[in-house]
Protein backbone atom coordinates (compact mmCIF):
# COMPACT_ATOMS: atom_id res chain seq x y z
CA UNK A 1 0.00 0.00 0.00
CA UNK A 2 2.56 2.39 0.96
CA UNK A 3 4.52 1.78 -2.29
CA UNK A 4 1.53 2.25 -4.35
CA UNK A 5 1.00 5.75 -2.75
CA UNK A 6 4.62 6.62 -3.26
CA UNK A 7 4.34 5.66 -7.34
CA UNK A 8 1.21 7.34 -7.39
CA UNK A 9 2.90 10.85 -5.63
CA UNK A 10 6.21 10.33 -8.14
CA UNK A 11 3.66 9.74 -11.33
CA UNK A 12 2.24 12.76 -10.23
CA UNK A 13 4.90 14.99 -9.37
CA UNK A 14 6.40 13.64 -13.31
CA UNK A 15 3.19 14.85 -15.13
CA UNK A 16 3.35 18.41 -13.18
CA UNK A 17 7.16 18.39 -14.31
CA UNK A 18 6.07 17.69 -17.63
CA UNK A 19 3.22 19.89 -18.02
CA UNK A 20 3.32 23.03 -20.11
CA UNK A 21 0.89 25.26 -17.89
CA UNK A 22 3.29 24.69 -14.77
CA UNK A 23 6.11 26.50 -17.30
CA UNK A 24 3.46 29.19 -18.21
CA UNK A 25 2.44 29.73 -14.68
CA UNK A 26 5.99 30.04 -13.79
CA UNK A 27 6.22 32.81 -16.93
CA UNK A 28 3.43 34.30 -15.56
CA UNK A 29 4.77 34.67 -12.35
CA UNK A 30 7.97 36.52 -13.60
CA UNK A 31 6.21 38.19 -15.44
CA UNK A 32 4.27 39.99 -12.39
CA UNK A 33 7.92 40.58 -10.38
CA UNK A 34 9.49 42.04 -13.57
CA UNK A 35 6.76 44.21 -13.80
CA UNK A 36 6.72 45.54 -9.83
CA UNK A 37 10.82 47.14 -10.78
CA UNK A 38 9.59 50.48 -12.15
CA UNK A 39 7.98 51.04 -8.85
CA UNK A 40 11.39 49.88 -6.76
CA UNK A 41 13.05 53.66 -7.36
CA UNK A 42 9.99 55.63 -5.98
CA UNK A 43 10.14 52.78 -2.65
CA UNK A 44 13.80 53.48 -2.56
CA UNK A 45 13.71 57.08 -1.85
CA UNK A 46 13.17 57.05 2.01
CA UNK A 47 15.47 54.46 2.58
CA UNK A 48 18.02 56.90 1.28
CA UNK A 49 16.57 59.90 2.95
CA UNK A 50 17.00 57.96 6.24
CA UNK A 51 20.59 57.20 6.19
CA UNK A 52 20.98 56.83 10.18
CA UNK A 53 18.47 54.35 10.27
CA UNK A 54 20.20 50.48 10.85
CA UNK A 55 20.10 48.05 7.70
CA UNK A 56 17.68 45.98 8.60
CA UNK A 57 15.10 48.53 9.41
CA UNK A 58 16.00 50.30 5.56
CA UNK A 59 15.38 46.87 4.12
CA UNK A 60 11.93 46.34 5.75
CA UNK A 61 10.75 49.82 4.89
CA UNK A 62 11.65 49.24 1.04
CA UNK A 63 9.74 46.48 0.77
CA UNK A 64 6.62 47.95 3.09
CA UNK A 65 6.38 50.86 0.56
CA UNK A 66 7.31 48.68 -2.23
CA UNK A 67 4.21 46.51 -1.17
CA UNK A 68 1.87 49.48 -1.01
CA UNK A 69 2.88 50.87 -4.44
CA UNK A 70 2.20 47.31 -5.81
CA UNK A 71 -0.98 47.38 -4.24
CA UNK A 72 -1.89 50.58 -5.07
CA UNK A 73 -1.83 50.30 -8.66
CA UNK A 74 -4.03 46.86 -8.04
CA UNK A 75 -6.95 49.44 -7.26
CA UNK A 76 -7.42 50.57 -10.76
CA UNK A 77 -10.06 49.12 -12.62
CA UNK A 78 -8.08 47.87 -16.06
CA UNK A 79 -5.19 46.19 -13.74
CA UNK A 80 -8.06 43.92 -12.72
CA UNK A 81 -9.35 42.79 -16.02
CA UNK A 82 -5.74 42.72 -17.43
CA UNK A 83 -4.73 40.36 -14.82
CA UNK A 84 -7.99 38.04 -14.92
CA UNK A 85 -7.17 37.76 -18.83
CA UNK A 86 -3.62 36.83 -18.60
CA UNK A 87 -4.12 34.02 -15.46
CA UNK A 88 -7.02 32.42 -17.52
CA UNK A 89 -4.40 32.09 -20.14
CA UNK A 90 -1.17 31.51 -18.21
CA UNK A 91 -2.34 29.89 -15.14
CA UNK A 92 -4.93 27.86 -17.38
CA UNK A 93 -8.03 29.21 -14.62
CA UNK A 94 -11.40 29.49 -15.78
CA UNK A 95 -11.97 33.14 -14.51
CA UNK A 96 -15.14 35.22 -15.52
CA UNK A 97 -14.65 38.75 -16.91
CA UNK A 98 -15.38 41.27 -14.03
CA UNK A 99 -18.80 42.45 -14.29
CA UNK A 100 -18.56 46.06 -16.40
CA UNK A 101 -19.11 48.66 -14.51
CA UNK A 102 -20.23 47.04 -11.56
CA UNK A 103 -19.73 48.57 -7.84
CA UNK A 104 -20.63 46.53 -5.16
CA UNK A 105 -22.12 47.71 -1.65
CA UNK A 106 -19.02 46.10 -0.38
CA UNK A 107 -16.56 47.74 -2.38
CA UNK A 108 -14.85 50.06 0.76
CA UNK A 109 -14.74 46.58 2.57
CA UNK A 110 -13.15 43.65 1.87
CA UNK A 111 -13.39 43.06 -1.53
CA UNK A 112 -12.20 46.14 -2.77
CA UNK A 113 -8.56 45.10 -1.67
CA UNK A 114 -8.85 41.56 -3.32
CA UNK A 115 -6.97 42.51 -6.27
CA UNK A 116 -4.24 44.78 -4.62
CA UNK A 117 -3.61 41.69 -2.26
CA UNK A 118 -3.03 39.59 -5.07
CA UNK A 119 -1.08 41.86 -6.68
CA UNK A 120 1.07 42.34 -3.91
CA UNK A 121 1.18 38.26 -3.64
CA UNK A 122 1.75 37.86 -7.19
CA UNK A 123 4.96 39.67 -7.48
CA UNK A 124 5.97 38.56 -3.68
CA UNK A 125 5.43 34.85 -5.50
CA UNK A 126 7.40 35.88 -8.41
CA UNK A 127 10.25 37.69 -6.95
CA UNK A 128 10.97 34.60 -4.27
CA UNK A 129 10.67 31.77 -7.26
CA UNK A 130 12.70 33.73 -9.59
CA UNK A 131 15.31 34.33 -6.63
CA UNK A 132 15.03 30.47 -5.48
CA UNK A 133 14.98 28.72 -9.18
CA UNK A 134 18.03 31.02 -10.24
CA UNK A 135 20.23 30.11 -7.11
CA UNK A 136 19.24 26.49 -7.41
CA UNK A 137 19.99 26.54 -11.20
CA UNK A 138 22.80 28.44 -11.41
CA UNK A 139 24.48 26.07 -8.94
CA UNK A 140 23.23 22.89 -10.84
CA UNK A 141 24.73 24.38 -13.73
CA UNK A 142 27.80 25.02 -11.81
CA UNK A 143 28.76 21.95 -9.73
CA UNK A 144 29.43 19.86 -12.18
CA UNK A 145 32.19 22.32 -14.09
CA UNK A 146 34.34 23.36 -10.48
CA UNK A 147 34.61 19.95 -10.05
CA UNK A 148 37.04 19.22 -12.99
CA UNK A 149 39.02 21.45 -11.36
CA UNK A 150 39.03 19.82 -7.64
CA UNK A 151 37.37 20.74 -4.49
CA UNK A 152 33.97 23.05 -4.80
CA UNK A 153 32.44 25.21 -1.55
CA UNK A 154 28.74 26.39 -1.47
CA UNK A 155 28.11 29.30 0.81
CA UNK A 156 24.30 30.22 1.50
CA UNK A 157 23.34 32.37 4.46
CA UNK A 158 26.90 32.14 6.03
CA UNK A 159 26.56 28.13 5.61
CA UNK A 160 29.55 26.38 3.94
CA UNK A 161 29.43 23.43 2.40
CA UNK A 162 32.25 21.53 0.71
CA UNK A 163 31.74 19.01 -2.11
CA UNK A 164 33.99 16.75 -4.12
CA UNK A 165 34.42 14.15 -5.95
CA UNK A 166 31.26 12.55 -7.81
CA UNK A 167 29.43 14.09 -5.13
CA UNK A 168 29.23 17.16 -6.77
CA UNK A 169 26.61 15.85 -9.85
CA UNK A 170 24.31 14.60 -6.96
CA UNK A 171 24.56 17.70 -5.96
CA UNK A 172 23.91 19.30 -9.25
CA UNK A 173 21.11 17.12 -10.00
CA UNK A 174 19.34 17.94 -6.55
CA UNK A 175 19.46 21.27 -7.47
CA UNK A 176 18.28 21.03 -10.70
CA UNK A 177 15.03 19.34 -9.48
CA UNK A 178 14.73 21.20 -6.79
CA UNK A 179 14.77 24.59 -9.05
CA UNK A 180 11.73 22.35 -11.10
CA UNK A 181 10.05 21.94 -7.78
CA UNK A 182 10.17 25.55 -6.91
CA UNK A 183 8.76 26.36 -10.40
CA UNK A 184 5.69 23.57 -9.76
CA UNK A 185 5.45 25.21 -6.31
CA UNK A 186 4.83 28.62 -7.68
CA UNK A 187 2.47 27.32 -10.28
CA UNK A 188 0.37 25.80 -7.70
CA UNK A 189 0.38 28.80 -5.56
CA UNK A 190 -1.22 30.90 -8.04
CA UNK A 191 -3.18 28.81 -9.07
CA UNK A 192 -4.62 28.23 -6.50
CA UNK A 193 -5.18 32.11 -5.26
CA UNK A 194 -6.48 33.09 -8.38
CA UNK A 195 -9.94 31.97 -8.05
CA UNK A 196 -10.44 33.26 -4.45
CA UNK A 197 -8.86 36.68 -5.35
CA UNK A 198 -9.11 37.35 -8.88
CA UNK A 199 -12.49 35.42 -8.79
CA UNK A 200 -16.37 37.22 -9.02
CA UNK A 201 -16.70 38.09 -5.00
CA UNK A 202 -20.78 37.45 -4.09
CA UNK A 203 -22.12 40.54 -5.04
CA UNK A 204 -20.70 40.07 -8.78
CA UNK A 205 -21.56 36.47 -8.80
CA UNK A 206 -25.13 38.04 -7.78
CA UNK A 207 -24.37 40.03 -10.76
CA UNK A 208 -23.60 37.47 -13.21
CA UNK A 209 -26.18 35.22 -12.65
CA UNK A 210 -28.62 37.78 -13.12
CA UNK A 211 -27.15 38.65 -16.19
CA UNK A 212 -27.42 35.19 -17.19
CA UNK A 213 -30.93 34.87 -16.08
CA UNK A 214 -31.80 38.04 -18.22
CA UNK A 215 -29.64 36.26 -21.06
CA UNK A 216 -31.61 32.62 -20.92
CA UNK A 217 -34.92 35.25 -20.54
CA UNK A 218 -34.42 36.78 -23.76
CA UNK A 219 -33.50 33.48 -25.71
CA UNK A 220 -36.50 31.98 -24.42
CA UNK A 221 -38.24 34.99 -25.73
CA UNK A 222 -36.98 34.69 -29.18
CA UNK A 223 -37.16 30.68 -29.37
CA UNK A 224 -41.22 31.37 -28.73
CA UNK A 225 -41.27 33.83 -31.26
CA UNK A 226 -38.99 31.81 -33.73
CA UNK A 227 -41.68 28.59 -32.54
CA UNK A 228 -45.00 31.00 -33.19
CA UNK A 229 -44.06 32.75 -35.83
CA UNK A 230 -41.81 30.78 -38.38
CA UNK A 231 -43.73 27.25 -37.37
CA UNK A 232 -46.88 28.72 -38.38
CA UNK A 233 -45.83 30.34 -41.11
CA UNK A 234 -44.10 27.12 -42.36
CA UNK A 235 -47.13 24.87 -41.70
CA UNK A 236 -49.50 27.27 -43.51
CA UNK A 237 -47.45 27.28 -46.54
CA UNK A 238 -46.71 23.87 -46.69
CA UNK A 239 -50.51 23.26 -46.97
CA UNK A 240 -50.85 26.07 -49.24
CA UNK A 241 -48.18 24.36 -51.59
CA UNK A 242 -49.78 21.17 -51.73
CA UNK A 243 -53.65 22.94 -52.49
CA UNK A 244 -51.52 24.80 -55.40
CA UNK A 245 -50.33 21.27 -56.65
CA UNK A 246 -53.57 19.67 -56.58
CA UNK A 247 -55.81 22.36 -58.35
CA UNK A 248 -53.00 24.15 -60.81
CA UNK A 249 -54.21 22.32 -63.82
CA UNK A 250 -58.04 22.56 -63.30
CA UNK A 251 -57.89 25.57 -61.48
CA UNK A 252 -55.11 28.00 -62.44
CA UNK A 253 -56.78 31.25 -60.70
CA UNK A 254 -56.76 29.05 -56.85
CA UNK A 255 -53.23 27.98 -57.59
CA UNK A 256 -52.09 31.52 -58.16
CA UNK A 257 -53.75 32.75 -55.15
CA UNK A 258 -52.14 29.77 -52.70
CA UNK A 259 -48.98 31.13 -54.69
CA UNK A 260 -49.58 34.67 -53.72
CA UNK A 261 -50.72 33.81 -49.59
CA UNK A 262 -47.48 31.70 -49.47
CA UNK A 263 -45.24 35.24 -50.83
CA UNK A 264 -47.39 37.41 -48.27
CA UNK A 265 -46.80 34.78 -45.08
CA UNK A 266 -42.45 34.17 -45.79
CA UNK A 267 -42.59 38.01 -45.97
CA UNK A 268 -44.07 37.96 -42.80
CA UNK A 269 -41.63 35.68 -41.21
CA UNK A 270 -38.74 37.09 -42.67
CA UNK A 271 -39.19 40.17 -41.14
CA UNK A 272 -39.42 38.03 -37.50
CA UNK A 273 -36.77 36.01 -38.71
CA UNK A 274 -34.55 38.86 -39.67
CA UNK A 275 -35.56 40.81 -36.06
CA UNK A 276 -34.78 37.20 -34.49
CA UNK A 277 -31.63 36.93 -36.00
CA UNK A 278 -30.51 40.68 -35.29
CA UNK A 279 -31.33 40.48 -31.77
CA UNK A 280 -28.70 36.80 -31.51
CA UNK A 281 -25.89 38.97 -33.27
CA UNK A 282 -26.34 41.52 -30.74
CA UNK A 283 -26.74 43.73 -33.54
CA UNK A 284 -29.29 47.21 -34.35
CA UNK A 285 -31.95 44.83 -36.05
CA UNK A 286 -34.64 47.59 -36.16
CA UNK A 287 -37.61 47.67 -34.52
CA UNK A 288 -39.53 44.58 -33.87
CA UNK A 289 -42.55 43.40 -35.52
CA UNK A 290 -45.18 43.73 -33.27
CA UNK A 291 -48.36 41.51 -34.31
CA UNK A 292 -51.38 42.22 -32.05
CA UNK A 293 -55.16 41.26 -32.25
CA UNK A 294 -55.59 44.47 -34.93
CA UNK A 295 -53.43 41.73 -37.44
CA UNK A 296 -56.30 38.71 -36.16
CA UNK A 297 -58.24 39.01 -39.91
CA UNK A 298 -55.05 39.12 -41.75
CA UNK A 299 -53.86 35.77 -40.27
CA UNK A 300 -57.40 34.14 -40.62
CA UNK A 301 -57.34 35.76 -44.09
CA UNK A 302 -54.01 33.12 -44.60
CA UNK A 303 -55.61 30.40 -42.84
CA UNK A 304 -58.45 30.63 -45.50
CA UNK A 305 -56.09 30.88 -48.00
CA UNK A 306 -54.34 27.49 -46.62
CA UNK A 307 -57.90 25.64 -47.46
CA UNK A 308 -59.06 25.87 -43.62
CA UNK A 309 -62.16 26.30 -42.87
CA UNK A 310 -62.05 29.20 -40.24
CA UNK A 311 -65.06 30.32 -38.02
CA UNK A 312 -64.36 33.44 -35.91
CA UNK A 313 -66.13 34.83 -33.08
CA UNK A 314 -64.95 37.97 -31.95
CA UNK A 315 -66.77 39.81 -29.62
CA UNK A 316 -66.07 42.95 -27.55
CA UNK A 317 -63.40 45.97 -27.85
CA UNK A 318 -60.53 44.00 -29.09
CA UNK A 319 -59.02 47.71 -30.69
CA UNK A 320 -58.82 48.79 -26.88
CA UNK A 321 -56.57 46.06 -25.81
CA UNK A 322 -53.01 47.41 -25.82
CA UNK A 323 -49.37 46.69 -25.52
CA UNK A 324 -48.21 43.07 -24.26
CA UNK A 325 -51.59 41.25 -23.79
CA UNK A 326 -52.75 42.36 -27.26
CA UNK A 327 -49.00 40.83 -28.78
CA UNK A 328 -49.40 37.82 -26.34
CA UNK A 329 -53.29 37.34 -27.04
CA UNK A 330 -51.77 37.08 -31.14
CA UNK A 331 -49.14 34.46 -30.50
CA UNK A 332 -51.32 32.21 -28.58
CA UNK A 333 -53.98 32.40 -31.00
CA UNK A 334 -51.52 32.07 -33.78
CA UNK A 335 -49.82 28.55 -32.39
CA UNK A 336 -53.68 27.77 -31.38
CA UNK A 337 -54.07 27.46 -35.04
CA UNK A 338 -50.60 26.17 -35.98
CA UNK A 339 -51.60 23.22 -33.70
CA UNK A 340 -54.92 22.87 -35.36
CA UNK A 341 -53.74 23.07 -39.00
CA UNK A 342 -50.99 20.52 -38.03
CA UNK A 343 -52.47 17.87 -35.81
CA UNK A 344 -56.45 18.58 -36.30
CA UNK A 345 -58.58 16.47 -38.98
CA UNK A 346 -59.88 19.01 -41.10
CA UNK A 347 -63.50 20.58 -40.93
CA UNK A 348 -64.16 23.81 -39.23
CA UNK A 349 -61.65 25.77 -36.93
CA UNK A 350 -63.74 27.60 -33.88
CA UNK A 351 -61.61 30.94 -33.10
CA UNK A 352 -63.37 32.67 -30.11
CA UNK A 353 -61.66 35.97 -28.82
CA UNK A 354 -63.93 37.86 -26.45
CA UNK A 355 -62.22 41.25 -24.94
CA UNK A 356 -63.90 42.02 -21.45
CA UNK A 357 -63.36 44.61 -18.64
CA UNK A 358 -61.52 42.17 -16.19
CA UNK A 359 -60.21 39.59 -18.77
CA UNK A 360 -59.43 38.62 -22.38
CA UNK A 361 -60.99 35.26 -23.35
CA UNK A 362 -59.10 33.09 -26.36
CA UNK A 363 -60.64 29.46 -27.13
CA UNK A 364 -59.58 27.66 -30.16
CA UNK A 365 -61.98 24.55 -31.64
CA UNK A 366 -60.84 21.89 -33.88
CA UNK A 367 -61.87 18.29 -34.73
CA UNK A 368 -59.55 15.36 -33.85
CA UNK A 369 -58.78 12.18 -35.77
CA UNK A 370 -57.10 11.19 -38.88
CA UNK A 371 -56.44 14.50 -41.23
CA UNK A 372 -57.87 14.26 -45.00
CA UNK A 373 -57.70 16.75 -47.72
CA UNK A 374 -54.76 18.45 -49.23
CA UNK A 375 -51.66 18.37 -47.14
CA UNK A 376 -52.12 15.42 -45.41
CA UNK A 377 -48.86 14.17 -44.69
CA UNK A 378 -47.50 13.90 -40.48
CA UNK A 379 -46.22 17.57 -39.56
CA UNK A 380 -42.63 17.12 -37.38
CA UNK A 381 -43.73 18.56 -33.83
CA UNK A 382 -40.96 19.49 -31.20
CA UNK A 383 -43.20 19.12 -28.31
CA UNK A 384 -42.48 22.70 -27.27
CA UNK A 385 -45.69 24.39 -28.49
CA UNK A 386 -48.07 23.83 -25.74
CA UNK A 387 -45.69 23.82 -22.88
CA UNK A 388 -44.54 27.38 -24.26
CA UNK A 389 -47.88 28.23 -24.86
CA UNK A 390 -48.18 27.79 -20.80
CA UNK A 391 -45.61 29.41 -19.76
CA UNK A 392 -46.40 32.75 -21.54
CA UNK A 393 -49.95 32.71 -20.30
CA UNK A 394 -48.45 31.97 -16.30
CA UNK A 395 -46.36 34.62 -17.09
CA UNK A 396 -49.00 37.17 -18.17
CA UNK A 397 -50.96 35.69 -14.44
CA UNK A 398 -53.59 33.73 -16.55
CA UNK A 399 -55.20 30.35 -16.76
CA UNK A 400 -54.54 27.90 -19.34
CA UNK A 401 -56.38 24.76 -20.45
CA UNK A 402 -55.72 22.24 -22.70
CA UNK A 403 -57.09 18.83 -23.85
CA UNK A 404 -59.87 16.94 -25.37
CA UNK A 405 -63.42 18.56 -25.66
CA UNK A 406 -65.70 15.64 -26.05
CA UNK A 407 -64.16 12.64 -28.42
CA UNK A 408 -63.69 14.18 -31.85
CA UNK A 409 -62.64 17.90 -30.71
CA UNK A 410 -59.81 19.20 -28.98
CA UNK A 411 -60.12 22.59 -27.30
CA UNK A 412 -57.35 25.17 -26.16
CA UNK A 413 -59.07 28.22 -23.78
CA UNK A 414 -56.76 31.20 -22.42
CA UNK A 415 -58.21 33.42 -19.89
CA UNK A 416 -55.69 37.11 -19.74
CA UNK A 417 -56.61 39.49 -16.89
CA UNK A 418 -56.44 42.34 -17.89
CA UNK A 419 -55.11 44.28 -14.82
CA UNK A 420 -52.59 41.53 -14.08
CA UNK A 421 -50.71 42.78 -17.20
CA UNK A 422 -51.53 46.46 -17.24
Amino acid sequence: MGRAVILATMTRGIRLLLRGSTYSGVLFAYCGALASLPLLPFALLPALSWRSAPESVQIVLVLLIWAVLVGVVGLAGPVRRALVVSARRLLRVPLPNPVAGHRTSGSLGLDRWRTPFWLVLHVAVGWTGALASGVLFIMGLSLPANWLGGEVRASLFGTSVRVSGGWSWVVAAVCILLAVAVCVLVTKALRWSAPRLLGPSAAERLALAAERELLLAERNRIAHELHDSIGHTLTAATIQAAVAGEVLSADPAAARAAMRSIEESTRAALEDLDYVLGVLREEQSGTAPTRTLADLPELLDRLRHAGAMVEPELSGELAQVQGTLSRAAYRILQEGLTNALRHGAGGPIEVRVAAGPNGLDLTVVNRTGARTGPGTGAFPTSGHGLPGLAERVRLLHGDFRSGPDGTQHWRLAVRLPVRASA
